[in-house]
This record gives C-alpha cells, structure tokens and sequence, in this order.
C-alpha cells in the first residue's frame, strides 16, 4: 500500500466542509502525518487510520493552520494508553516552538505518557529527513513568511514520488524536490507574499516535469474557484487536479 490522503485542503480559514492542509502519506506499515491542523483526531478516524498507528510527524512551519491540532492529538493518544516513541520532524525553530506550547499545557507531567522524540531538520536543500524500507523523505526551505519546508517523498515499492510544496511563493527549492515526480501538491491560496496563484503553481509543475498537479491550500470560497483548474491548465501540460478533503491518491 502506498497512498497519500488529504486530510484537509483549505488555507487558513477551514469551514464545515474543508480542514487545513494536512496530508496523511502511507507506505507498507509506515504512516506519516504532515502537519497537524486542526482536527487531526477526526479527521484520522474517519479515514479509517487508528491514531497509534501514526509514527511520525513532519511539521512544515508554525503557523496556526498547520500545528494547532498537535496539542489535542497527542493528548488523546497518551489517554488512548499509548506506549510507543511519536518522531517528530521539522527545523529547530519549528520543533522548538512545538516543545515550548507543549511545555505550557505541562505533558512532562502527564502520568506515563509516551516519548516524543524530536528530529531538528537543518535548513538546507535536499536534506534526508527520514528513511525506512517503505519510504524516503527530503525537504527543503521554501519561501514563506516564516521558516517554512516543502517535502519530497519517495515510495520504494511503487517506485513513485510524491512533492508537497507547502505554503510558498514560486521558488527554485520546489522545482528542485519535484523534479520528475508523479504528483505535485503545490499550494495555490493566490499570489500573495508568501504564496502562489495557480498559475504561478502550473509553471512550478511544468519546470519541474510532474506528471500530474494538485492544487492544495486554496481560498475554497474564492468566486472564481471554479476558474483554478482551467489557469493552471493553461499553462501545465499534465493533469490538474482540485484537491478536497479525504481525497486519496493510490500510488502501487
């Protein structure tokens, strides 16, 4: 098995039918979660994925939209009783912000409560931020407002990748961990500092030869939602691809 779900699509303002961004990526027995929105609880279990099968986390940035469901999560797997390490991924400011909120609810105090052990990722390019027999995953610093990653992951099964820009402006590091990917999840909340139009997301995915492009990230009650898939297609020639929450992609 090897897939990606989309737990969430939405920017930062979810409504009843669109979570934040937040991937869930699957290979054999590996599951790893990307970013941890706001409600990561549901959203798993209506994805069917018990909440103890999660092993690793990869947090992009520290923005609200992307790690304000971390704190409830993983209170609710320590009262599920679990017992096993949680890997947590992303740059030293990111993980040493996740331990400062998490220090401020107090769960070193929390009787018997599993390990978090966390992995700094250094801000380079291309940098190998974990790797099993299911699975390879890199990332890169994007351009964003705050310190932010894109990642690439590796499916050694299926033989198939998979690219997450995350929230970004157009930036040579996303090219660079797409090139020849099958799938592109490229954010599109539109051409605002920090983040990209469609358009700008379609010439990401045409110079970095993807097969196919998924627009994430996006203002769904924009009124010309529905005009998304047709500019970017103007200009990639592959498949795009609006994503909606619970959308699976199976890759082998």
């Amino acid at each position: 098995m090897c897939k990606v779900t989309v737990l969430g699509s939405a920017h930062a303002v979810p409504d009843l039918d669109h979570d934040n961004a937040h991937l869930l990526i699957q290979a054999g027995k590996t599951n790893v979660l990307v970013d941890c929105s706001s409600s990561p609880v549901q959203r798993l279990q209506k994805a069917g994925v018990a909440l103890d099968d999660i092993g690793d986390i990869i947090f992009t940035h520290f923005h609200p939209d992307h790690v304000a469901g971390a704190p409830l999560f993983f209170m609710v797997m320590w009262l599920q009783g679990r017992q096993k390490p949680l890997q947590l991924y992303g740059l030293d400011v990111t993980l040493s912000k996740m331990h400062q909120n998490m220090q401020l609810y107090g769960y070193e105090t929390w009787p018997g409560c599993y390990p978090m052990q966390y992995h700094p990722i250094p801000s380079e390019n291309g940098t190998l931020v974990m790797e099993n027999d299911d699975l390879k995953i890199t990332s890169s610093p994007v351009k964003h407002l705050i310190p932010t990653i894109g990642i690439r992951a590796d499916f050694k099964s299926a033989g198939k990748s998979m690219a997450y820009s995350c929230d970004t402006e157009p930036c040579e590091a996303v090219v660079e961990l797409a090139r020849g990917a099958d799938i592109l999840f490229h954010e599109a909340a539109g051409g605002l500092k920090g983040h990209s139009s469609p358009e700008q997301a379609a010439e990401i995915a045409q110079e970095a030869g993807v097969k196919t492009l998924y627009l994430i990230h996006y203002a769904y009650a924009h009124p010309e939602l529905n005009e998304m898939v047709k500019r970017a297609q103007r200009i990639f020639s592959g498949p795009v691809i609006l994503t909606y929450d619970f959308m699976t992609i199976e890759l082998g």
